[in-house]
């Protein structure tokens, strides 16, 4: 499991969280990506094309290896805040909350890790 809190205000630590998300997922892990805080943005069509930082991978490229191999997962209060809905988001990304956040952490053999 790794929760972005960060996006486009915190470039490295964004793109740091999204490419061990990738690796991990083509590696055969099982993923779960969790978009919070201004990674929420993410969520929606188009704003991972508008991110950009030197000698990174293309977010989208690594969100398309996370939904390949995992999921990706939008906070629901990080979305109500931004008026962002379930109509409003890219195919396969969920919109979730704490419960479902603690249920899964909590699962046998989870790992955690927060950018």
């Amino acid at each position: 499991m790794i929760k972005v809190t960060a996006g486009a205000d915190a470039p490295e630590r964004c793109s740091q969280a999204f490419t061990v998300a990738a690796v991990a997922a083509a590696s055969g892990v099982e993923v779960s990506l969790w978009l919070t805080g201004e990674s929420a943005w993410f969520a929606l069509p188009g704003r991972a094309a508008e991110f950009e930082l030197p000698h990174a991978a293309p977010l989208p490229e690594l969100m398309e290896g996370v939904r390949a191999g995992g999921g990706i997962t939008l906070c629901t209060q990080c979305a109500a805040r931004r008026g962002i809905e379930q109509k409003d988001v890219l195919d396969g990304v969920r919109i979730a909350g704490a419960q479902v956040f603690v249920s899964e952490i909590t699962g046998e053999g989870v790992q955690a890790l927060v950018y």
